[in-house]
């Protein structure tokens, strides 16, 4: 008994040392990814003199003022307003265009074979996402140049959507994949057709994987930025452009916290179906 009793004070010293180890990864990485938050935060409540201080905490280091937020949601607000109503426009729009061209490419891929196999589609939606966007900047322009649709919403819209439907495409694939394929074919025993086992079958046993795909589209189409610079002027400018477009450090503080608060705010209400719809078709028998 005597013997044993070192080894188990040793095992049970390891233990706390490992956890001592991983609470303090856990605190540093938590430090690195929210450090960024809490100076956007802090420095939205103070004055441009107080912005160049390291000052984070309130009351000690610095006197909080709301002047940074009252400008922005105060008199003239008028054109942020309609940047924030351009950027949910656009997202909303995209992300409805990918999601649903998605879901219905996503199925068919994992559904019907075309050809030998379904890889060179496969590998032909993926390459859409290789290609840096600023490579397709040119075309993109031209195409809506010719269009008319240049600084406008539907335009960008348009873009986003391009941009976001690989993820739409191979989630749902996935997702589509893992379902029995006998569950499928009953419906079309039991006299269906293959919409209908699309519609009443696959598409409510995927519904955490196209919330998934919607929630990146979104997230990724009310973020970007490249192609709102160039392919907008004034009429259809996003709200991420107008972060840039003057003020001081407290100013592009609060507009950057206005900026993240949608996307983190559905990410969080939506969590579960996030992390259940990335899974699927994670793990095959």
């Amino acid at each position: 008994m005597s013997a044993t009793t070192p080894k188990h004070h040793r095992f049970i010293g390891r233990q706390q040392f490992s956890r001592i180890v991983i609470s303090l990864t856990a605190f540093v990485v938590l430090l690195i990814v929210f450090y960024p938050f809490l100076f956007a935060m802090m420095n939205s409540f103070k004055t441009q003199l107080e912005a160049q201080s390291t000052g984070l905490i309130p009351f000690v280091q610095f006197n909080p003022t709301l002047q940074n937020w009252q400008n922005e949601f105060g008199p003239g607000a008028a054109k942020r307003i309609d940047g924030l109503k351009n950027s949910a426009s656009v997202a909303l729009g995209a992300t409805s265009i990918a999601t649903s061209l998605g879901t219905l490419a996503g199925y068919a891929l994992a559904r019907y074979r075309f050809g030998r196999n379904n890889s060179p589609i496969v590998f032909v939606v993926l390459l859409q996402r290789f290609v840096p966007p600023v490579a397709t900047l040119l075309a993109y322009f031209l195409v809506l140049q010719r269009l008319n649709l240049l600084d406008s919403v539907i335009g960008l819209i348009i873009v986003n959507a391009t941009f976001t439907l690989p993820f739409a495409v191979l989630i749902t694939r996935d997702a589509f994949a893992e379902l029995p394929r006998d569950l499928l074919d009953a419906t079309l025993v039991d006299g269906g057709n293959h919409w209908q086992a699309f519609r009443h079958v696959a598409l409510p046993l995927s519904k955490p994987a196209i919330a998934a795909s919607a929630i990146i589209a979104f997230t990724f189409s009310w973020n970007e930025f490249l192609f709102a610079t160039v392919l907008t002027n004034l009429n259809a400018q996003t709200y991420m452009l107008q972060i840039i477009g003057g003020g001081g450090i407290g100013t592009v503080a609060a507009r950057i916290l206005i900026a993240v608060a949608l996307p983190v705010l559905l990410s969080l209400f939506a969590q579960r179906y996030i992390v259940r719809g990335l899974t699927l078709g994670a793990v095959h028998g």
